[in-house]
């Protein structure tokens, strides 16, 4: 039965993927400068060295409204749909899941029919995602194995907290909710990621909607106010169980990246503003205490 084949494009490894054939095209985010009335869009662009329109721009989707404010998107579905307890290997890698950080809104397109001309298909209005999961500015989107994780910066109030996860259908992109059970200390959102052998989620830190719209704060980050930690969370369970702190000159903790070794349990941070280092190394511990 061809149809339960998992789609070609995912790998049980980092060093499978990087032995796949190379990416012959990318899609990137293109904002809008403050006071263009043209939308944000999606561009399309060449990666085929061997393309006489090599590294230049072949197509320009813009988007239904102004003010999104794009920032990272993501796949509907990846490699983790093969997690040996939650497979879901039917789903295909084909829906472009873009965020606008501002505007609290998710524009779905579809890359399938044409990959270098996608489509929406449709728009996740913000009203949506507070009514289904309380949660507003959404800014990081990962496919995970039981459903598209997006972290959002904030509440349903206007520039407030607590920032956290909700999830997607893979499918239908029905909001399926919060995803924390028991979320401890945790208030600040930035990234997301896991480590499914370890059971295992970790997520960033950076600041409420109200503290980095309008730019950086000087009094507080002089005052040590923004995010200064990774939270390690039990996967499955939905709940928090320690949390790391990086450094005392350290602020705003940004994107986390697993090893590429899945066996291997450790990974990296990256922190904009220190004295120190700025890469930060954190055990993916398996013990279950704050």
């Amino acid at each position: 039965m061809s149809f339960l084949r998992p789609d070609q494009s995912f790998y049980p490894s980092a060093r499978a993927a990087a032995e796949a054939p190379r990416e012959t095209h990318a899609y990137i985010t293109l904002p809008t400068p403050l006071g263009d009335s043209r939308p944000d869009g999606l561009g399309v662009v060449d990666l085929d060295p061997n393309s006489s329109t090599y590294g230049a721009m072949l197509h320009r989707v813009d988007l239904p409204h102004q003010g999104d404010e794009l920032h990272h998107f993501g796949w509907n579905a990846c490699s983790s749909a093969l997690c040996p307890y939650a497979p879901h290997a039917h789903v295909e890698r084909r829906y472009l899941i873009v965020p606008g950080l501002r505007s609290s809104r998710i524009t779905i397109l579809d890359t399938k029919n044409d990959p270098l001309r996608p489509s929406i298909v449709k728009v996740i209005e913000p009203e949506e995602i507070a009514r289904r999961a309380g949660y507003s500015r959404p800014h990081t989107v990962h496919c995970g194995p039981d459903g598209i994780h997006v972290n959002a910066l904030g509440g349903t109030s206007d520039g407030d907290g607590p920032g956290g996860i909700f999830r997607l259908d893979h499918d239908t992109f029905e909001v399926l909710g919060r995803w924390e059970v028991d979320r401890g200390p945790q208030f600040f959102a930035s990234d997301v990621w896991w480590h499914l052998g370890f059971d295992r989620l970790l997520t960033s830190e950076w600041g409420t909607p109200a503290m980095v719209e309008n730019g950086v704060i000087p009094e507080l980050l002089l005052g040590k106010k923004y995010g200064r930690a990774v939270h390690v969370w039990d996967l499955r369970k939905r709940k928090h169980l320690h949390t790391l702190e990086v450094g005392e000159d350290d602020q705003m903790v940004f994107e986390l990246r697993p090893a590429h070794d899945p066996t291997k349990a450790y990974g990296f941070v990256g922190v904009v503003t220190n004295v120190g280092n700025l890469w930060h190394r954190s055990r993916v511990q398996a013990r279950g205490h704050r």
